[in-house]
């Protein structure tokens, strides 16, 4: 079919729909689309096109392409449908279109970069590393650069072309590319840092080593460089050695962070045994003559020296949860000096490792009450009292941080705050408070499809300004985004809410009022009835105020919520009310779960959280991968017994009955503290001693005594494990159990 050329005036229309649309002005766009379509001699032209960018705008984008599709069998070589197929082709990672599509622009525009690179990094993403690296090199040659200039686009590309090289694991090759055009890169410490990875690969050791030292000489904070040099010397000797000098400097000139450093280190039993033995040894001699060593001479080291020994001692202990030394080491310190924020900082951290989170967020109060301008301790703060379920508290914090004029929690939701808000979801989920709860996790999610969505303005960009190695950085960043942990954390406290609300649905407000008023007296009953009138008056004034609010925000404020209004669609608005009261909780749960499924198959958790589901639905073969798969990652986890008993009492039918032999096993597993098992901190026991309880063993009581019993030895100061009331009478210890309880559980 012949192309149709638009008349003058509706072309300049159509160009207007395009600028509106980039500039995401939709309403005017939609505007100037009736303009066009109002002539039906236009109307099919045009049509396609448009209807596939209001797709677009809806973010259906499968219906868009379907759409551009259309378009271009009326017009096959239009450039603006073919670039806007593109667009949509590389956000829904349809790599094989995207490359037919980058090869019909190269056909009608050769002579363009965008079109050469558009097709390379097709090829690229394809993984298709020959062809890409054979455009890259056909490309390089047709640009007219001087060896003696620096430019910075052609440097991006020389290195764009290094990183294909690297990946198709072409080591020698892509040394000598990087030391033919090393004079035209503009980044110097990048060709240092691949000739040294390089030199490492490909067995030069000695040449390797001779770079990393340089890299060292020039940036001696980048951990990168150490590890490189450490494999091309081959280091294993002088340990201790070495270990001391360090420690002696870092010490006497009072250095907070060393035990960060040397964290790494306590994977190997011998090297924590070593560093244990010579810092208390400094400890021990700093307390009687002020040296390291009794035998020294010379100048004395000052009092701070033992204090920074004191501090990095209880840190030591408190990573291999020995918590009462780590405590004692930690009081010392704050004995000699009660005014520094480490150290309170240090002692709220331990308390929480203990389990006691009351006691935790007294400590971690007090030291933001040294810096109340502190925004990381002021974070920390509003942290640990989320922990404890102090939910207002924690937004009281957060609001001397805060906008003015807006709810601390509203505007932390506006600046994508993460950290906050699955520490609300977990809050709320332990205080029964689903609706909440829930409204947080689509917050969570909205977050994440918003990032998404911002790939968009990137697609186009990067090729024109050529910043090839950040853009294909970005897309792989995009394609496993939701493996974040926020995300993780949100979509598992919502699945595991979903799960809840279907084992025990809420009733709609206006039936439970009904149940309630039908068991009140006359009296009773109109004293609800009032609360309840004071509770309406209540919400209609804040709902007044908050418009008030919005109508006298400035105008530049106004514009920009309208824009955003406009570009993104009116979101529906969360109502945890609505949200606790879900028709297919289930359905909603598989919404959270095939990201992880997808992206996150690694974690226990998602095969867990997947076998609920479908233990709810009955999918027996679906639960029975669901448990094989986690089976595979961890089978002493004891929620995998759990499920593997349920799993067991499905298959056999017997719903209220359960095999003695498999439920004493499984109890067994789940509840041994020996030797054998390593990972014994306080999520995991917490967790354990929950599951007996709440009957997922079966009827298990005395089990669970023992338990508890024996993880109180081990963790005495853990509220969880504390003896019942009855057997020590303190109210005060009760209310610390409630805040505390299934807190760790989903700490990470």
């Amino acid at each position: 079919m012949p192309n149709v050329q638009l008349p003058p005036k509706e072309s300049n229309l159509f160009k207007r729909i395009l600028k509106c649309y980039e500039q995401k002005q939709y309403k005017n766009g939609l505007k100037f689309c009736k303009m066009i379509l109002s002539n039906p001699k236009f109307a099919e032209h045009g049509g396609w096109h448009v209807y596939g960018l209001l797709q677009r705008s809806d973010k259906r984008y499968d219906e868009a392409i379907k759409c551009y599709r259309n378009a271009l069998k009326l017009d096959k070589d239009n450039l603006q449908i073919l670039r806007d197929l593109s667009l949509l082709q590389i956000q829904m990672r349809d790599l094989e279109g995207y490359r037919e599509t980058r090869y019909q622009l190269l056909q009608l525009r050769p002579t363009q970069r965008a079109s050469w690179i558009g097709y390379a990094i097709a090829y690229h993403l394809l993984k298709d590393y020959d062809m890409a690296l054979k455009l890259l090199e056909e490309f390089r040659q047709t640009q007219q650069v001087p060896p003696s200039k620096i430019d910075y686009e052609y440097s991006e590309l020389i290195l764009y072309q290094n990183q294909v090289m690297r990946e198709a694991d072409l080591f020698q090759e892509s040394l000598e590319h990087i030391e033919t055009y090393e004079k035209q890169i503009c980044d110097k410490l990048l060709v240092e840092e691949i000739k040294g990875e390089m030199l490492l690969k490909l067995g030069r050791l000695k040449e390797a080593s001779e770079v990393f030292k340089n890299l060292i000489d020039r940036n001696a904070e980048n951990w990168c460089y150490y590890e490189g040099l450490e494999k091309a010397l081959q280091l294993s000797e002088k340990f201790r050695e070495l270990l001391d000098k360090f420690l002696r400097v870092n010490f006497s000139k009072g250095c907070p962070p060393l035990f960060t450093t040397l964290k790494s280190l306590y994977y190997n039993t011998e090297k924590i045994s070593i560093i244990q033995e010579l810092v208390t040894n400094y400890e021990t001699s700093l307390k009687t003559c002020d040296f390291f060593s009794p035998y020294e001479n010379g100048e004395k080291e000052p009092p701070t020296t033992l204090l920074w020994v004191q501090y990095f001692l209880a840190q030591h202990f408190d990573k291999l949860g020995q918590y009462s030394l780590a405590l004692d080491y930690i009081n010392a310190a704050i004995a000699g000096t009660p005014t520094l924020i480490e150290l309170f900082y240090m002692k709220a951290k331990i308390y929480k490792h203990m389990g006691n989170l009351r006691e935790a967020v007294k400590w971690m109060d007090e030291a933001q009450s040294l810096d109340t301008a502190d925004r990381f301790i002021n974070s920390k703060c509003a942290k640990y009292m989320l922990r404890a379920n102090m939910i207002k508290e924690a937004e009281e914090m957060c609001s001397k941080f805060t906008r003015e004029g807006t709810s601390a929690m509203e505007n932390l939701n506006e600046m994508q705050c993460m950290w906050f808000q699955t520490e609300c979801i977990s809050a709320y989920q332990r205080l029964g408070r689903y609706g909440d709860a829930l409204k947080k996790c689509h917050e969570v999610e909205r977050h994440f499809s918003e990032i998404t969505d911002d790939q968009f303005d990137f697609h186009t960009y990067c090729m024109r300004k050529m910043t090839l190695r950040a853009y294909v950085d970005l897309l792989r960043l995009e394609d496993i985004l939701r493996r974040h942990g926020f995300y993780f954390k949100a979509a598992r406290s919502a699945i595991e809410i979903y799960l809840k609300l279907y084992d025990n649905p809420l009733t709609s407000e206006s039936k439970q009022q009904e149940r309630n008023s039908e068991n009140l007296s006359a009296k009773e009953l109109k004293k609800m009835l009032s609360k309840q009138r004071r509770a309406q008056k209540k919400a209609k004034l804040e709902e007044e105020r908050k418009h008030v609010e919005r109508e006298h925000q400035p105008k530049n404020q106004k514009k920009k919520r309208d824009e955003e209004e406009d570009s993104s669609g009116l979101k529906e608005e969360l109502i945890p009310e609505k949200l606790e009261r879900i028709e297919n909780p289930l359905e909603e749960a598989i919404k959270f779960l095939i990201p992880l499924k997808n992206l996150v198959a690694d974690n226990i958790d998602t095969h867990l959280l997947a076998f609920e589901i479908y233990f709810r639905k009955g999918k027996f073969l679906l639960m029975l991968q669901s448990v094989k798969r986690a089976f595979a990652i961890n089978r002493n986890n004891p929620w995998l017994h759990e499920c593997l008993i349920k799993f067991s009492k499905s298959g056999a039918k017997m719903m209220y009955f359960l095999d003695k032999s498999r439920q004493e096993k499984a109890i067994a597993i789940a509840t041994r503290l020996d030797e054998t098992v390593k990972d014994k901190n306080v999520k995991t026991l917490i967790k354990v001693s929950e599951a007996l309880l709440d009957g997922s063993f079966g009827s298990c009581s005395s089990q669970y005594e023992e338990y508890r019993t024996a993880c109180h030895k081990l963790l005495p100061f853990t509220s969880a494990f504390l003896p019942a009331l009855s057997e020590f009478g303190s109210h005060g210890a009760a209310l610390n159990h409630t805040a505390n309880c299934d807190v760790l559980a989903h700490e990470t």
